[in-house]
């Protein structure tokens, strides 16, 4: 048995440098950013009394967002549609602009489903989910005997 190097059916041969400029072109960061779908950036902290979920979403509007709790499951989506519609001499011009994504996040057994407010404030959606009484971290000074 002989190991025999298959190469995709690319032939750098014929034309050298024609596969560099097409790989080039569509490995570009300004196309391949339009490509590939975005979702917001996440920042999660944990204080004594809750958890902070901080969703960067600029551009929006808080009635764009729709906030479920499915079991321990926490899911913030958007679905935003825009239409602009310009009319000149002869001729229409139309922009459609669809914006989507869901994240979801699971919550913890000590979170309080009962206790979770948000709030869109400069770009910024903030969610707290306040933990439950007993896990609730006590602090307290041990004394040394």
């Amino acid at each position: 048995m002989s190991l025999v190097k298959f190469n995709n059916g690319k032939s750098n041969a014929l034309v050298p440098g024609i596969d560099d400029i097409f790989e080039s072109f569509f490995n570009d960061s300004f196309l391949s950013d339009r490509m590939v779908s975005r979702v917001p950036a996440v920042n999660i902290c944990e204080t004594d009394a809750d958890y902070h979920i901080e969703l960067a979403a600029p551009g929006l509007r808080k009635e764009d967002f729709k906030i479920n709790l499915d079991r321990n499951i926490l899911s913030i989506s958007v679905e935003q549609k825009t239409e602009h519609t310009e009319k000149t001499k002869k001729y229409n011009k139309r922009e459609f602009n669809y914006t989507s994504f869901v994240r979801s996040f699971a919550l913890p057994d000590s979170a309080d489903d009962a206790s979770i407010e948000a709030e869109y404030k400069d770009g910024v959606l903030m969610i707290s989910v306040a933990k439950k009484e007993e896990a609730r971290s006590v602090t307290r000074q041990i004394e040394i005997k």
